[in-house]
């Protein structure tokens, strides 16, 4: 692409660091000395990607590799597609500004159901046909990956195939087979058969499905000498497994603006709504050592001045003291700050407090998810109310003035009764602060409830639970609102159709895809952002396919129901599903895994929390 040309261009749109290219830490190849070009695809914008840290690590992982030349490309936003779009200009990666068609591999992340037609616009811009069976050649292949593939039925004809668990290691093994059917001209077809032999490798084409005249899923039956279920594939152990020395350093600001170290994968305490606490068990953490070496490392190379320590929950973490020591006797020299989101309510001690007090002062996030002790105990969120206004009245003592609490709506056996108690606990928190002698003098307190609505999500104890109906959700809403009766109580609250089709997604079968296509040839895309969600257009997608979104969120499925995901193991059991859902119906909570191990089937892999002493 002419210089001057992609400079005038980047001048007529508002964010032009969105595709300009050229960032500290991006890599640039000679491409013709490389043997695989892979483009890497957030299907978002800019600013939401360039914070997601798996494409961090595998950008840098396969750029490690002399043979990979991996280049990075986002979701154009409105002006920039309709520059592209006026100027005949194919979707094209950021490094080279090559046109995305030409790569070899051209990957998916999928992070959220309400990006799909976001995949099919990519796909559009980069002149490609949609659908799988049509693009004929071996390359480009379209791949995906991300926790939306343990579904990944509603995109299954439009992706030639889809890794299932954690890519560092089958996504690389995918690439190699791929050079080597390359070299010898194989077709496409041979290859993709051979690619469905790796663990960790689903190939929706060789699979046929079949229904049930009350429309449920008659069966998903693999072709001969195709496995019939799909295991998905772990990093078993985090110290050896690759990490990044350096992140590509944004020249604009982006959602997640600081260095990510990442901790631990995978969760202990089985919260039954949770789908990533179900799919990446199990727990496997680094070592104290490795977290402290890698975040300095990162530091060095990107210039932040924050760190983020991620992880499901951080303060499950077992060496969290010890590792928060290491990383002061650095940080505070350098005037680095540590964030640490993700903290569970009932291990937030006064000495971790002290802690965090070294971190950039502001609110304290917590999520109770339940106004209720019985709903909590549903959920299995292990959590008193007694421990949430201790933990309230500790971060107060230390100087807090803002918490933030996260609830959901609309929970398998929610009652109106569960809904106010939401409301009612927020004001016992403000009560809290307000009681308290050694309070902040000449401040007043804020606590900010944001509810998001229950989706059942496949891998979960509530994968067989209905969603409330659109009205429903619209009306528990309202109920919530009218129970908060003092401005030192802040309410936000999800988009309610947004919720809606999300729950039709997330459990949809293959014959979503022709309602994804539907909606997008209709002029659906970038779902997930409110100037541009027109739900209408979705429900006239889904009636002209002759399916209904409630079909797939309103309905509750028996226990013997043959699934869109029966074929993929994650490791947790569907017998393990079924008693913690009998348990939830019962208010019966199960002890976290280092409390007891409640047999879910994840220690197939042999390796994490299965295996520690309690």
């Amino acid at each position: 692409m002419e210089i001057k040309a992609f400079e005038k261009m980047l001048l007529s749109v508002q964010k032009p660091g969105r595709y300009s290219g050229g960032e500290i830490n991006s890599v640039v190849k000679d491409k013709s000395k490389v043997d695989v070009r892979f483009a890497f695809c957030f299907p978002d914008t800019y600013e939401i990607g360039m914070s997601h840290l798996g494409m961090k690590i595998l950008y840098s992982q396969f750029n490690s590799r002399e043979d990979i030349w991996c280049e990075r490309v986002f979701a154009p936003w409105l002006d920039f597609e309709e520059v592209l779009r006026e100027n005949n200009i194919p979707l094209f990666a950021l490094e080279s500004r090559d046109p995305i068609k030409d790569f070899d591999f051209i990957g998916f992340t999928l992070q959220y159901e309400m990006a799909y037609t976001n995949v099919l616009n990519m796909l559009d811009l980069a002149g490609l046909p949609l659908k799988s069976k049509d693009r004929k050649d071996l390359s480009p292949l379209v791949v995906a990956g991300g926790p939306c593939t343990c579904n990944s039925e509603p995109l299954a004809d439009f992706i030639d195939l889809f890794f299932i668990g954690e890519g560092e290691e089958v996504d690389l093994e995918v690439i190699d087979l791929y050079k080597e059917f390359k070299k010898k001209g194989a077709s496409k077809e041979e290859f993709l058969r051979a690619a469905a032999k790796i663990e960790g490798v689903y190939v929706p084409s060789l699979y046929k499905d079949e229904y049930n005249a009350d429309g449920t899923l008659k069966a998903l039956t693999p072709e001969d000498g195709v496995a019939p279920v799909v295991k998905k594939r772990i990093i078993k152990d985090l110290d050896k497994s690759y990490y990044p020395e350096k992140f590509v350093v944004p020249f604009i600001e982006i959602v997640h603006d600081r260095a990510v170290q990442e901790i631990f994968r995978g969760c202990i305490r089985g919260c039954r709504f949770c789908q990533a606490g179900f799919i990446y068990r199990p727990v496997r953490e680094k070592s104290v050592d490795t977290i402290n070496n890698q975040a300095k490392c990162l530091c060095e190379s990107t210039g932040y001045d924050e760190i983020s320590l991620s992880s499901l929950s951080t303060s499950d973490y077992r060496e969290i003291e010890p590792l928060l020591n290491n990383l002061l006797e650095w940080t505070e020299d350098s005037h680095i700050s540590l964030a640490l989101p993700s903290l569970r309510i009932d291990n937030f001690s006064d000495e971790l407090l002290e802690k965090i007090k070294h971190v950039r002062k502001s609110g304290l996030t917590f999520a109770p998810e339940a106004g209720t002790q019985r709903l909590r105990d549903v959920i299995n969120k292990n959590l008193t109310e007694e421990e949430i206004l201790t933990t309230c009245r500790t971060a107060f003592a230390g100087g807090y003035t803002s918490v933030k609490l996260y609830f959901m709506l609309g929970l398998p056996t929610e009652t109106d009764e569960d809904l106010v108690g939401i409301a009612e606990l927020g004001q016992r928190i403000v009560n809290a602060y307000y009681s308290m002698p050694e309070k902040p003098k000449g401040k007043s307190v804020n606590v900010s409830i944001s509810v998001s609505t229950f989706v059942p999500k496949p891998f979960t104890p509530f994968q067989f639970e209905p969603q409330i109906t659109l009205e429903e959700i619209r009306r528990r809403q309202e109920l919530l609102k009218n129970s908060i009766t003092t401005k030192k109580i802040s309410l936000s609250y999800h988009d309610s159709a947004t919720s809606f089709l999300e729950g039709a997604f997330a459990r949809g079968d293959r014959r979503m895809g022709a309602v994804i296509e539907k909606a997008y040839k209709m002029g659906c895309k970038f779902d997930s952002w409110t100037e541009c969600f027109e739900p209408e257009k979705w429900y006239e997608a889904f009636k002209e396919c002759n399916l209904e979104p409630e079909f797939y969120a309103n309905r509750t499925r028996e226990y013997g129901e043959i699934t869109p995901w029966e074929h993929i193991d994650v490791g947790v059991t569907k017998n393990f599903l079924v008693k913690e859902n009998e348990l939830a119906h019962q208010n019966k909570t199960t002890p976290n895994c280092r409390e007891k191990c409640s047999a879910c089937g994840a220690n197939c892999y042999g390796e994490g929390v299965c295996f520690e002493k309690r």
